[in-house]
């Protein structure tokens, strides 16, 4: 702390441009876990489609009633007019990232259910005995769930490997006829 304290133009000197660069780093990082975030991506995405729907339309209403302007005699070909193809492409688009946001956010939760389900109860931890919970296992309970789950892993292991064998095993004695 002196030796910042000595320094001319050190932090401590200038503090007004310390404190902005962190507050800055915060939002910065806010906002990257944001974009992870996808319920967050998605209510982000909706004004975005909300507009792309409304010049989807304006641009729909705006082609037929030149094309209707045209037919009818009233103008000719030779005025331009925007192209319905790429702004309902861009709709397009923006309902596929929507769809996307929605599938990670289901897959987030179906993980989040699986690992509710298999692991229900919080283990407290060393550092905060203050706050251990009702519901929370204890560490030899944890200890125990642990093992089940490893011994049922390794009978999955060793399920998987007979199998292979028989198919092996199978596949052998055809090779040779």
């Amino acid at each position: 702390m002196a030796s910042q304290q000595q320094q001319p133009g050190g932090p401590m000197s200038q503090p007004g441009l310390q404190q902005p660069t962190s507050i800055q780093q915060q939002q910065q990082q806010l906002s990257q876990q944001q974009d992870f975030d996808p319920v967050h991506r998605f209510k982000m995405l909706i004004p975005q489609l909300k507009e792309s729907l409304q010049n989807v339309m304006k641009i729909a209403s705006l082609n037929l009633a030149h094309n209707t302007a045209i037919d009818n005699g009233i103008k000719s070909s030779d005025a331009s007019v925007q192209r319905f193809d790429k702004s309902l492409e861009e709709f397009y688009a923006l309902c596929d990232q929507l769809e996307l946001c929605l599938r990670l956010a289901y897959e987030c939760l179906s993980q989040s259910i699986d690992s509710a389900k298999h692991s229900p109860n919080l283990v407290p931890t060393a550092t905060k005995p203050d706050t251990v919970q009702t519901e929370s296992m204890s560490y030899a309970q944890y200890l125990g769930m642990i093992k089940s789950q490893i011994s049922c892993a390794k009978d999955i292991h060793n399920a998987l490997l007979e199998c292979s064998k028989k198919i092996a095993g199978k596949a052998q004695p055809q090779g040779i006829m």
